[in-house]
């Protein structure tokens, strides 16, 4: 009974075609309500949709594999691999800050996509154990990140400014307070007004806390705005 059941699921029929396509809803919805939560542009709804979308692509291919006797298995799994990234390519933006966002809900497209593959060719317990950790990681770990980057030292400013030359001044308070500069770029803004601005990373020592060091940037000459990102 059990193999006649487990043979039933593995083939294309109503009943595991059902089963199929309920596993894409739970899975890609699980896996989207960390995102919609944080209101990303990719959020519950559009999980659900691509990992619904990849399993009908592998049962299709299984179809015509079982009925036809004629199709490469693995072919639109392929495409599918390749065509999510366009999607995902469109979650990915640059703030006016010059900070990159978008990437782990890019990622986590991706692997709604290969959990729908998984589930439309009948690999449940594949699929299933790669949900539960996914949502581990997109939840749970985020805490964990938070905690670490917070006690690191390390932080992120951009900072305006109205003159070029302001940047010399701000390199030199930094070497002053033996600041640890782990990335620093300096760009025209988009605005009007003729000013520049700084993305940095730097790691601060532990007498100069993030705040007393976004103060003493503050009242250098030719500061504009600081902010913390």
């Amino acid at each position: 009974m059990v193999l006649l059941l487990a043979q039933s699921l593995a083939e294309v029929n109503v009943a595991s075609t059902l089963l199929r396509m309920a596993l894409a809803i739970v899975c890609g919805g699980l896996l989207g309500i960390d995102r919609g939560r944080k209101k990303r542009p990719a959020g519950f709804r559009t999980y659900i949709v691509v990992c619904l979308g990849s399993t009908l692509v592998m049962l299709v291919n299984q179809y015509v594999f079982q009925i036809f006797d004629m199709s490469d298995p693995t072919r639109l799994a392929a495409q599918v691999i390749s065509g999510i990234g366009f999607l995902g390519a469109g979650t990915i933006i640059v703030t006016s800050h010059n900070q990159v966002k978008g990437l782990t809900t890019a990622a986590g497209l991706w692997a709604s996509a290969a959990i729908g593959l998984a589930l439309g060719i009948g690999f449940y317990y594949g699929a299933l154990i790669a949900t539960v950790l996914i949502f581990i990681v997109m939840n749970a770990f985020g805490y964990i990140n938070s905690y670490l980057y917070k006690h690191s030292g390390i932080v992120q400013f951009f900072i305006e400014m109205d003159a070029v030359s302001g940047v010399s001044k701000l390199l030199a308070h930094l070497n002053e307070k033996e600041v640890d500069i782990k990335d620093f770029e300096v760009f025209k803004t988009q605005s009007n007004a003729p000013t520049f601005a700084v993305h940095m990373t730097v790691k601060c020592p532990k007498d100069c806390p993030p705040g007393v060091l976004m103060t003493w940037i503050m009242e250098l000459d030719g500061v504009v705005f600081v902010e913390e990102i």
